[in-house]
């Protein structure tokens, strides 16, 4: 009886083995997309926004005076500056426009002894500028954290003719032109070095050329640096 019995649970195994063997397998999971690497990227750096900040740097350039009987011919004028700086950006994808102004305590001063004229007393003439200020447009381009501009606009300071120890100070209005590059090196804080050429227009001597009508001119180049603060 356990013969039997044994040999009828072996032959159900075996066909419901079989059975299972006909029925349709089950279709594999798909396979999985290999997981993308996002590198880290930078975001690109917004140079928009109001900025103010310190700038300093030396300038070199020239005088002469011409008028009454006078002609020195250009002498050499050179001095150190430093001073605040106050502005705007506006970024258009990498192009960046904006507006400048700022004001320079400056010591810029030569002087040369062919001053030795009809209507000008003593034997040297002196020019001196000893502030000086300019409101400009710039123009630029942006790398990201770097941006190089050109800038142009309006000069104003004072030209201080001095012969004989009598001066005469006048505040005159001219030019300016230049190129710079600035850099970010922290999100909010920025670094530049600029060129600018200035020519403020003739100054007269008056009470140093004893009231003779002798002009003064006054042209400069600055090489300037600066550290400027961006508000968000």
């Amino acid at each position: 009886m356990k013969r039997i019995f044994l040999a009828v649970m072996l032959s159900i195994g075996a066909a419901g083995h079989a059975f299972a063997a006909d029925l349709p397998q089950s279709a594999p999971p798909p396979p999985q997309a290999p997981a993308m690497y996002v590198p880290n990227v930078a975001p690109v750096y917004n140079w928009g926004g109001i900025y103010i900040g310190l700038n300093g740097g030396y300038g070199f350039g020239s005088s002469a005076w011409s008028g009454a009987g006078l002609a020195t011919g250009d002498f050499n004028t050179s001095g150190f500056l430093v001073g605040g700086t106050l502005g705007f950006n506006y970024q258009w994808d990498a192009f960046v426009v904006g507006a400048e102004t700022d004001l320079d305590f400056t010591g810029i001063s030569g002087s040369t002894s062919t001053c030795n004229a009809a209507g000008v007393p003593g034997a040297n003439c002196q020019t001196a500028n000893d502030w000086l200020g300019t409101t400009r447009a710039r123009i630029g381009y942006a790398a990201d954290r770097v941006l190089f501009y050109g800038t142009g606009g309006v000069a104003y300071g004072n030209v201080q003719a001095t012969a004989a120890g009598v001066t005469s100070s006048s505040t005159k209005i001219g030019w300016t032109a230049g190129a710079g590059v600035e850099a970010a090196f922290a999100d909010n804080w920025t670094a530049r070095i600029e060129y600018l050429y200035v020519d403020l227009s003739d100054a007269s001597c008056g009470a140093a050329c004893g009231g003779a009508p002798v002009d003064v001119s006054f042209t400069q180049s600055l090489v300037r640096a600066g550290v400027d603060y961006k508000f968000r």
